[in-house]
């Protein structure tokens, strides 16, 4: 087939600017071919180079005692002792979501699954974080429906619990939803793969399902705005099948019991170009493929369709060569190809071949290690308008405001299409605070999280930063577990734009000043930037995924409120109603500053409930919505009714930082109080729990119509 020329909109189309191309001319000497121009595309785009975010990347605290593996490998790895370690990453699928939600998030869904069992880990827990428009905006229904659907479809079928998550609504993800998916594994830390390639003239091994033209270039429209073209985008988004990827896993763990494996990676963005790259590379080795061994469903594929198809459920191996035969059985046996497409080589070249014809033949380390890497202009974010007067509202009229907003009523209608028990390890599943995992044949536990408020962010990107990264911390306290370390997916508009970049610089140092000073280092990540439509940025929305430890299943913090209990804040409260809840959903406004973020008092408060639990029945993290839709949350869940004493907007809806809701018996409230005073931390009674009825200050309404309203209104706008 008689390759296309060459030409400056080809390189365009290839999201390459003219300077880049000029920077390909002066590594290779001559003009690229077609294939290469494709390699080259995919190798330097934003979504496999982080040419605009590697700068400020370095910047983030990544070390610790607990951390095994940092950044750079398919996921992070920390050790949960007992010669354990838990391996987790999240990772964005924003854009094909948008094109085609079903497999959009289905195949973010397994993409990162292939993340961690790629590495020797058995996956225990899946989370995911959407973002969507308006509720009512015409494409945000079947935008939830397919999203939701694909995401259960993909990890249901899989088997794999998912324990927790995020969604949201705003006008600002209109043309641009998000979806995020996280997954944690267990590995014996003695048991771990790496995909650093190494000996020469070893076999290169393709594993798994077939190449098809499916996500051919899906990595480079990852990396581009969308405007009114958008449907012709729709063939470069991935077609997942669940099944295939439960055989490829058990099929590459059993492998791995063989030795057969030297190194191994995951194909995902840009498929057999990056994996074969990146292999090479860390290993500093040249790789020839012959693409006429690579496995194939269509026909007359070319060199360019196979270098660049995202067909999903794939891996790529460096093969001990003598338990060739060893290995081929266990691929035969669980139905699924096994092909030896190529071979390392001491030459520091990227050679593909296909029907004896070169296609491609690029230096691998100046491909891998020169994409280009930008010191954007960047502007420091402007500060956010003062608030203006809030008028005070009627406690139950302001709650009744929360709870039947789509933002802030019960996600069960979510959650429920989501398999949360399979595997029989969950302790605590989606709907209120941390999903809780067993580590099965132990005592221990794991705590997952997932956390941003994009309005935070938007207003003031550092402290907004440094909040995802305390919610989180405060999420997994609130179980009683001891956060270990994060994953982060930076999700931002067109970098190009220095008002983004701002955005981004200033929410990385928010970040990194936040797990700094909480001992949850970044271990893994993603950034997905671009996520403009016709030239409308997205919320900017970073995402922070945290996983904690529980030693024990007696330090657990997971019951429900109980007839008589007292409720306490630990923490102090000042009524901030910038940027709140209460603002957007009752008064239309989303003004005013985000909530300040003091580092010292969120450990400080943190360590204490995590060193007086026995003293906790109940506890939950006071966020969105405040002291008011925590409480109700927490009496809901239970059946039980509540009593606030405050009527104060700014009391019951503020959303300062660093606290707690905690419910107990009286004996162990007052426990708790002289606990707090020797330790210097803010603590208040704030009311009860009792009754069948919802009373602040002196509103009064039952919780069995407030109960009706939270759990049905999600259903009611998007069933």
């Amino acid at each position: 087939m008689q390759e296309p020329a060459i030409t400056p909109d080809l390189i365009e189309a290839h999201g390459l600017k003219p300077d880049e191309y000029d920077r390909i001319l002066d590594i290779i000497g001559r003009e690229p071919t077609f294939t290469e121009l494709g390699i080259f595309s995919a190798m330097w785009n934003e979504h496999c180079s982080y040419k605009s975010s590697k700068k400020w990347l370095r910047t983030l605290p990544t070390d610790g005692p607990q951390v095994i593996c940092g950044p750079g490998e398919n996921a992070g790895i920390v050790d949960i002792g007992d010669g354990q370690a838990v391996v987790f990453k999240m990772e964005s699928h924003n854009h094909p979501s948008y094109i085609e939600p079903y497999q959009g998030a289905a195949t973010g869904v397994g993409g990162i699954l292939r993340d961690v069992f790629t590495m020797g880990a058995r996956p225990i827990a899946a989370m995911n974080a959407l973002s969507f428009g308006k509720p009512d905006h015409p494409k945000t229904r079947q935008l939830v429906h397919g999203v939701v659907e694909g995401v259960g479809g993909y990890g249901n079928c899989f088997g794999v619990p998912t324990v927790g998550g995020e969604v949201r609504f705003h006008p600002a993800y209109n043309g641009n939803c998000l979806v995020n998916a996280f997954a944690a594994g267990l590995v014996d830390a003695d048991k771990i793969y790496y995909s650093e390639a190494s000996g020469i003239g070893m076999p290169v091994v393709y594993l798994g399902a077939k190449t098809g033209r499916d996500g051919v270039g899906g990595a480079t429209m990852a990396s581009a705005e969308f405007d009114d073209t958008i449907e012709e985008k729709r063939p470069t988004v991935q077609v997942g099948d669940p099944f295939t990827e439960k055989r490829l896993m058990e099929a590459t763990l059993e492998l791995m019991e063989t030795g057969a494996v030297i190194s191994i990676q995951d194909m995902g963005a840009a498929g057999l170009t990056c994996s074969a790259v990146e292999m090479g590379d860390k290993g500093g080795l040249g790789v020839k493929l012959q693409l006429d061994e690579v496995p194939q469903r269509e026909e007359n594929m070319t060199a360019y369709e196979m270098m660049l198809s995202e067909s999903q459920e794939r891996m790529l191996m460096v093969l001990r060569p003598e338990k060739e035969a060893e290995a081929r059985a266990v691929f035969e046996k669980w139905d699924l190809d096994f092909a030896i497409v190529g071979e390392t080589i001491a030459e520091d070249r990227f050679v593909i071949l296909h029907g004896n014809t070169v296609k491609a033949d690029l230096p691998l380390a100046t491909l891998s290690g020169s994409a280009p890497e930008y010191d954007r202009p960047w502007v420091e974010p402007a500060p956010a308008p003062e608030l203006g007067d809030v008028v005070g509202v009627d406690p139950i009229d302001g709650l009744r405001a929360l709870i039947g907003s789509p933002n802030y009523c019960s996600r069960q209608w979510v959650y429920e299409q989501y398999d949360t028990q399979v595997m029989a390890d969950s302790v605590r599943t989606p709907g209120l605070g941390a999903g809780v995992i067993r580590v099965h044949g132990t005592d221990k536990l794991l705590a997952f999280t997932s956390d941003v408020t994009p309005r935070y962010v938007r207003a003031n990107p550092f402290e907004g930063g440094k909040q995802a990264v305390a919610e989180a911390y405060r999420n997994l306290t609130a179980v009683g577990a001891k956060p270990l370390a994060s994953t982060d997916n930076l999700n931002f508009g067109n970098p190009e734009k220095p008002e983004i970049m701002g955005e981004l610089v200033s929410a990385i140092k928010g970040i990194g000043a936040a797990v700094a000073a909480l001992d949850m280092p970044i271990v893994s990540g993603n950034v997905s930037l671009y996520n403009e439509t016709d030239g409308q940025a997205i919320l900017p929305t970073p995402t922070i995924g945290a996983v904690g430890l529980i030693e024990t299943a007696d330090d657990l913090i997971a019951g429900t409120v109980r007839e008589g209990h007292v409720a306490l804040v630990i923490g102090e409260t000042a009524g901030h109603l910038g940027q709140s809840a209460l603002l957007a959903e009752v008064f239309n406004r989303e003004e005013g500053d985000a909530p300040a973020v003091d580092l010292e008092a969120e450990k400080r408060n943190g360590d204490f409930i995590r060193d007086n639990r026995d003293w906790i029945d109940v506890c939950t993290d006071l966020s969105d919505g405040g002291l008011a839709l925590a409480a109700f949350e927490l009496a809901e869940a239970a059946g039980v009714g509540l009593h606030l004493d405050s009527d104060e907007t700014a009391h019951l809806f503020g959303e300062d930082q660093a606290r707690y809701l905690v419910a107990c018996s009286f004996d162990k409230a007052e426990a708790l109080m002289a606990a707090a005073g020797r330790a210097g931390v803010p603590i208040a009674f704030v009311g009860k729990f009792s009754g069948d009825a919802v009373r602040i200050g002196a509103s009064v309404a039952p919780l069995a119509e407030l109960s009706a309203l939270y759990r049905g209104a999600f259903g009611e706008r998007m069933g």
